[in-house]
């Protein structure tokens, strides 16, 4: 059972999957998670700045390795354990570097079909551009929305006052709009299905999705 999951900053992905993933026993991978792993190595490299093609090429040479458990996935490169620097503001507010960079997505890309091979398709992952372009043939594609104040609000709570109020709008609005010019994670492609989770508890959009699903 391969199930894909789009949306913008702070629409539930991760929580939704993490729990749908649990629920149905499959594998659970955040690609987002990717990303920032990848950023914490660019800012330990270049705290200036880098070309478009270092930055690409940092990621090609780079060790990254996911955890695909639902329960407190870990994830390092280059030897380095990332999980809990992965959530830091400065790498929230770096991250769009990385995923607007085209080579970059390519080469994520692949190792996310990697992973979901390795797992035979049994996993849910999340991210964006998941149900078109990482996993467009999964058996359940789904877009997860939320209005823009709700999103605002769940981010700030994840973040438990690591980040003033300023940071986290930025975090979820600025970067949804820079990585909007590269990734469609706001319209739904034919056959993926639509969930607001807006005034949905978890365990209601978990349902909603299980709805989905074809017999196992």
């Amino acid at each position: 059972m391969l199930i894909a999951i789009d949306g913008p900053s702070g629409s539930g992905k991760s929580t939704t999957a993490k729990l749908l993933a649990r629920r149905l026993g499959l594998g659970y991978l955040d690609t987002g998670a990717m990303y920032r792993a990848a950023t914490t190595e660019y800012l330990r490299r270049y705290p200036e700045g880098a070309s478009a093609d270092d930055v690409a090429t940092l990621v090609e040479e780079a060790e990254l390795v996911c955890d695909t458990t639902p329960d407190a996935p870990c994830f390092s490169i280059n030897g380095h354990d990332v999980t809990e620097e992965i959530r830091e503001p400065r790498v929230s507010a770096s991250v769009s570097i990385l995923a607007t960079n085209l080579e970059v997505r390519r080469l994520l890309t692949a190792m996310m079909r990697d992973i979901i091979a390795q797992h035979e398709r049994d996993i849910v992952v999340e991210g964006r551009d998941i149900t078109t372009v990482v996993a467009p043939d999964a058996d359940v594609r789904v877009l997860l929305i939320a209005d823009p104040d709700a999103r605002v609000a769940r981010r700030a709570a994840e973040v438990e006052g690591r980040a003033t109020a300023a940071e986290v709008t930025d975090q979820v609005l600025r970067r949804d709009r820079d990585d909007s010019t590269v990734s469609n994670f706001t319209d739904a492609a034919e056959g993926v299905t639509v969930i607001d989770s807006t005034f949905l508890s978890p365990d209601e959009v978990v349902d909603a999705i299980i709805a989905l699903t074809p017999s196992r």
